[in-house]
């Protein structure tokens, strides 16, 4: 062996590979566990509209054990985004001793069924949150089977977009376990526009009686309390007190 040179320039060179191996190992070893290089600050980009103060001091200062190099920033966010009005967590790391926070909350869309407290964001999503009763009865209701809160709200906002044109508002939507669809507008009135079908599709049926909504119903002095738009040639409409009648 010691006759073959370039056997005796590999064997050293992977010593020295393996030298440096060790060094780097220990030096991430030191920089993990050394106690001088704390996280000293913690900065929430955005400021929060939802999330109170005191709900982050409960949970923050248990995901922050280490220091600046060795606290989990997957803990940290995982952690947060079990808050209430926390959709999604970003976490990085400044140095010399400071953790960014970006912080995605819910946008409340709507309230979602009957159970209190259920809300559907801008994505369609439902969560469970608290908010204020004044800021609860300027959101629409919406109801639908379970999975099915992104079609009802797509579906609530073309609603809102046909309605616009006669001035009136849906406050409701509902998707029946069948899969018919009702409404309920600003103005009382429920509009049961039944199953999607082949020939007379919900957007059709919809829109044929807006476009004689004006003439038909804007001009009673009375409105009807449900208007039936499962009739693939026109509509029924049944007045308070009354049966129905076309």
């Amino acid at each position: 062996m010691w006759n073959k040179p370039h056997l005796l320039n590999a064997i050293a060179d992977l010593l020295i590979l393996a030298a440096a191996a060790a060094l780097l190992a220990a030096g991430a070893v030191w920089l993990v566990r050394v106690p001088s290089l704390p996280v000293r600050q913690v900065v929430f980009v955005e400021e929060l509209a939802h999330t109170r103060r005191q709900e982050i001091e409960q949970v923050l200062p248990a995901t922050l054990r280490g220091n600046f190099f060795s606290v989990n920033l997957e803990t940290v966010r995982a952690t947060l985004e079990k808050l209430s009005w926390i959709r999604k967590v970003e976490v990085r790391r400044i140095w010399p001793g400071r953790l960014e926070i970006s912080v995605e909350e819910h946008r409340p869309a709507a309230r979602w069924g009957e159970t209190r407290g259920e809300l559907v964001n801008s994505h369609g999503e439902v969560f469970s949150a608290l908010l204020a009763d004044e800021e609860l009865a300027g959101l629409p209701l919406l109801f639908g089977p379970p999975g099915t809160a992104p079609e009802v709200l797509k579906r609530y906002g073309e609603l809102v977009g046909s309605f616009r044109q006669i001035n009136e508002k849906p406050v409701q939507v509902i998707l029946s376990p069948r899969l018919a669809w009702q409404l309920k507008l600003d103005n009382g009135m429920l509009v049961n526009m039944g199953r999607e079908q082949p020939k007379a599709p919900v957007g059709v049926r919809l829109q044929r009686f807006i476009d004689i909504y004006p003439e038909t119903v804007g001009k009673r002095a009375v409105r009807p309390v449900v208007v039936d738009l499962r009739y693939p040639n026109g509509f029924a409409m049944r007045m308070a007190g009354e049966g129905k009648g076309k």
